[in-house]
C-alpha cells in the first residue's frame, strides 16, 4: 500500500522542499511557543488568583474574535498575496507575547491577568486573519497529494517540540518559580522564528499537477496557527481556508444549509464541542486549588498527553480500517469524558499522570478522525458554506462552553462540576454514536 501511495506523487522539485523545511521548522518552533507561553499561561495567571469566569475569557477570547472577525479577515486575504498576508498576520499576533515577559516583573497579579486577557482578545484579531490565511497558504504551497505526509510530519516534529519544552519549562519552574518572564521570553522567541519560516514559504507558482489517482482529503494539522493552545490542547477547525472567498461564503451562509441531515451532524457536534469546552476552563484551578501541583508535574503531564496522542494517532489508520472511522471517532467522543472524572477523582501525582495518557489517547481518536467525518458530510462540489458552517457552531460552542463551566463549577464546587461535565459528555457522546 505505502508503495502505490508514492507511486501517485509527483517528484519534488527543489521548491517544494524548500516549502516542506520551513512548514516543518514553522512548527517546530511554533511547538516552542507553545509548551511554554501557551501551555502555561492559565496555569500562571491561576497562581495569580485568577477566577474562573477569568480563566474562561482567557479560552473565550480566540472564539468570540473568530466569530466577529472571520468572513470580514476572509474578505481582507482575498485581495492580497497570500504568504506576505500570512506573514504579517503572523507578526502581528505573535508581537503580543512580547509584553507577557513583562507583565510578571511590572504590575502587580490582579492587573497582570487582566492584561493578560486584554492582551489575548488584542491578539486574537490578527490571529484570525494567521488562522484562516494559514490554510490557504498551505494549500497553494502543498500539493493535494503530498498533503497527508507534510501534515503528519509536522504532527510530529509539534508533539517532539511540545514533548521536550514543557519537560525543560517544567523543570525550570520546579527550580525558579518566579521565572515566568524567562518561559514567556523562550516562548516569543519560538513565536518569532515560527514566523520567519513562514516568511520563506512560498505559494507553489509552478502548480504541479495533480495524480489523477490521488484522492484529494483534508488532514488534521495539530498546529495551526492562529488560537492559542489553551483552547483545547490541540486545534480542532478545519477547512477555515474557505473564509478567504469571504464574499462567496456570506451570500451562501443560509440558514437551509442546515436542514436535513448536515443540520443534525452540526447540533451533534455542538453538543460534542459544547461540552468539551465547558471542562476546560476548570482543568487549571483543579490543578493549582485542589491538586496543589507544581509547575514541574504540569508540565510532565503534558508530556505524557502529547506523548499518548502521537502513540495513539499512529494507530488511527489501523482503527479506522478495523471499525471505520465514524466509529473511531464515535468512540473518542464517548471517552472525552474519562479525563474530568479522572481529575476529579485524581488525588496525587501519579493518577495525575495516567489521566494525561489516558486522555491523550483519546484525544487521538477524536482529533485523527473528525476531519474525515467532516468531509464525508459536505458534498464535493460545494463545501466553502457547510465548512463555514461548521466553523462558527465550534467558535459558538468554544465561547459558550468557557464561560458557562466556570459559572456551573462558582455554584456546585470544583469537583462536582467536573463529575457533571462529565456526565453531560457522556450524553453528548452517546448521541454521536447513535446518530452521528
Amino acid at each position: 500500500m505505502a508503495t502505490s501511495v508514492m507511486s501517485t506523487r509527483e517528484p519534488v522539485s527543489a521548491d517544494l522542499r524548500r516549502n516542506f523545511f520551513h512548514l516543518y521548522a514553522d512548527i517546530g518552533w511554533y511547538g516552542v511557543l507553545s509548551g511554554t507561553s501557551l501551555a502555561f499561561v492559565a496555569i500562571y495567571a491561576t497562581r495569580m488568583g485568577a477566577t474562573g469566569f477569568q480563566i474562561g475569557l482567557l479560552n473565550a477570547a480566540p472564539a468570540l474574535t473568530a466569530l466577529a472577525m472571520s468572513l470580514p479577515a476572509g474578505r481582507w486575504l482575498a485581495h492580497r498575496p497570500i504568504d506576505r498576508a500570512v506573514f504579517w498576520t503572523s507578526v502581528g499576533h505573535r508581537i503580543f507575547y512580547l509584553p507577557w515577559v513583562f507583565i510578571p516583573l511590572l504590575l502587580v497579579p490582579s492587573q497582570q491577568i487582566w492584561a493578560l486577557i486584554g492582551l489575548t482578545f488584542i491578539m486574537s484579531i490578527p490571529g484570525v486573519a494567521l488562522a484562516v490565511g494559514f490554510n490557504g497558504l498551505f494549500a497553494t504551497a502543498v500539493p493535494d497529494e503530498w498533503r497527508g505526509h507534510v501534515v503528519g510530519v509536522r504532527n510530529a516534529v509539534l508533539a517532539a517540540a511540545m514533548i521536550i519544552v514543557s519537560l525543560l519549562s517544567g523543570t525550570i519552574l520546579n527550580r525558579w518559580p518566579d521565572a515566568y518572564p524567562l518561559i514567556f521570553a523562550i516562548g516569543f522567541f519560538g513565536a518569532l522564528m515560527s514566523s520567519v519560516h513562514l516568511y520563506l514559504i512560498r505559494p507553489n507558482s509552478a502548480e504541479q499537477p495533480t495524480h489523477p489517482t490521488a484522492k484529494k482529503t483534508w488532514h488534521m494539522d495539530w498546529g495551526h496557527p492562529g488560537a492559542p493552545r489553551h483552547w483545547s490542547g490541540l486545534r480542532t477547525a478545519v477547512g477555515t481556508r474557505f473564509f478567504i472567498n469571504g464574499r462567496t461564503v456570506r451570500e451562501r451562509l443560509t440558514p437551509t444549509i442546515l436542514r436535513g441531515h448536515y443540520g443534525k451532524s452540526m447540533a451533534l457536534l455542538f453538543g460534542f464541542h459544547f461540552t468539551q469546552y465547558l471542562a476546560i476552563p476548570l482543568f487549571p484551578l483543579v490543578v493549582v486549588r485542589v491538586l496543589d501541583l507544581s509547575d514541574q508535574t504540569y508540565g510532565l503531564g503534558n508530556v505524557f498527553f502529547y506523548v499518548s496522542v502521537l502513540i495513539g494517532s499512529t494507530q488511527i489508520a489501523s482503527l479506522s480500517t478495523r471499525w471505520g472511522y465514524r466509529r473511531t471517532l464515535a468512540v473518542g467522543t464517548v471517552g472525552m469524558c474519562l479525563y474530568p472524572i479522572m481529575v476529579g477523582l485524581s488525588h496525587d501525582t501519579t493518577l495525575y499522570l495516567v489521566t494525561s495518557l489516558v486522555g491523550g489517547l483519546v484525544w487521538a481518536l477524536v482529533s485523527g478522525t473528525l476531519s474525515n467525518y467532516l468531509l464525508d458530510q459536505t458534498p464535493s462540489h460545494n463545501r466553502p458554506p457547510y465548512l463555514a458552517w461548521y466553523n462558527l457552531i465550534l467558535y459558538t460552542a468554544v465561547l459558550a462552553g468557557s464561560l458557562l463551566g466556570p459559572e456551573i463549577a462558582k455554584v456546585i464546587g470544583l469537583t462536582q462540576a467536573l463529575f457533571t461535565i462529565a456526565a453531560l459528555r457522556l450524553v453528548a457522546g452517546l448521541f454521536f454514536w447513535r446518530w452521528g
